[in-house]
């Protein structure tokens, strides 16, 4: 039986609504959509660009601390709330993963959780070894 990590960042969200930041079980860790939060404060709002490459650190934060790295991400999937906003936000999510090249979907979705907001990213991982 392959044993379950569940990951927290410990915000109040994750036991109000039911779920973890990321979950390992075995070689495979799936992390939770992600959005442009930092504790109670919207890192900067209505910014494509920005918040993508703050979510991206936030993945890679659930990431290590479920074992894996960025560069065990075999999918991403990419929530925007304006399609118009594909070129900033491919843009800081090439920086993380040019040389990584992850399957990905981005697709435009009517709103996010909060209006300032933008853009979500959930992430997959498998790691090689466990």
């Amino acid at each position: 039986m392959k044993k379950r990590t569940n990951v927290s960042s410990g915000t109040i969200w994750e036991g109000k609504i039911g779920y973890s930041r990321a979950v390992r079980i075995g070689n495979l860790i799936e992390v939770s959509g992600t959005a442009a939060i930092d504790r109670d404060r919207i890192v900067a709002p209505g910014d494509p660009y920005q918040q993508t490459r703050f979510i991206i650190q936030k993945i890679e934060k659930a990431l290590e601390d479920a074992g894996g790295s960025l560069s065990d991400v075999i999918r991403t999937r990419i929530y925007v709330t304006n399609i118009k906003d594909w070129d900033a936000v491919g843009r800081a999510h090439g920086e993380f993963f040019k040389d990584i090249k992850p399957v990905t979907t981005m697709v435009e979705v009517k709103s996010l959780i909060d209006p300032n907001f933008v853009v979500e990213l959930e992430a997959t991982a498998y790691l090689m070894e466990e």
